[in-house]
């Protein structure tokens, strides 16, 4: 199986995880969905992580990122770069040739002198802009401040949102885990055709529609409880 199609599989998981109704009760919901998503970079992790990130980027700033290091399948990332003034963005989803993080005689190495696979495609900028206030929104509500990424020994995602980052295990519940669907499609329109690729957009503009409208439900609710409590 590819990195590529690892990922999907990955994406798709999470995505089914979301849309399968828990069987608790409401009251249970927030035990239920538990988030090991914290700020910064986890222990023990941050030069794999930078290495990674680095060979990935190529010089490149990206104004949203997410970079996925997997327990031992090779390393891949998506990235969004701003475009000059009002034009397209670029959209790249980049995979390792080789696993970057290897065990060798004992001792772990960083196989960077590589040239990662690459795949590039202009997206619209007003709809890389929205994807990357969304993230940042979602990001700000579900993962607070003072709470810190901590170790998994495991596959550990690396989500940069213009600059900050947060770490730790891929969500299977709550916004971020939503935000799995709208990976996906990113994915796939970097292996589409110019066609095709419209209709992915169009299907991500969308998925940012529906998530929005239902974080907006959940706020309105929220505000109707407390005040109902007074």
């Amino acid at each position: 199986m590819s990195v590529r199609a690892w990922c999907l599989l990955a994406v798709a998981l999470a995505v089914q995880a979301v849309a399968v109704p828990s069987a608790r009760a409401d009251d249970d919901e927030a035990e239920v969905c538990r988030i090991d998503l914290g700020r910064g970079w986890p222990p023990a992790t941050e030069n794999y992580g930078s290495a990674v990130e680095t060979l990935f980027t190529g010089g490149l700033i990206p104004r949203l990122s997410l970079t996925r290091l997997p327990a031992r399948s090779a390393e891949s990332a998506l990235e969004l770069i701003a475009g000059e003034g009002e034009g397209d963005w670029t959209l790249r989803y980049v995979e390792a040739d080789e696993r970057i993080q290897v065990w060798t005689g004992g001792r772990k190495e960083l196989r960077t002198n590589q040239q990662p696979d690459v795949a590039a495609v202009p997206m619209p900028a007003e709809l890389a802009r929205r994807v990357v206030a969304h993230w940042q929104r979602v990001m700000d509500a579900q993962v607070p401040q003072d709470r810190v990424a901590e170790f998994h020994d495991g596959e550990v995602l690396l989500f940069v949102v213009n600059g900050v980052r947060i770490s730790g295990l891929q969500p299977a519940c709550g916004p971020i885990a939503q935000l799995m669907e709208q990976v996906a499609l990113m994915i796939d329109a970097t292996d589409d055709s110019d066609e095709k690729r419209i209709k992915r957009w169009r299907a991500l503009a969308e998925s940012l529609d529906q998530q929005e409208q239902s974080l907006a439900g959940a706020t309105g609710a929220g505000a109707g409880d407390t005040h109902g409590e007074h």
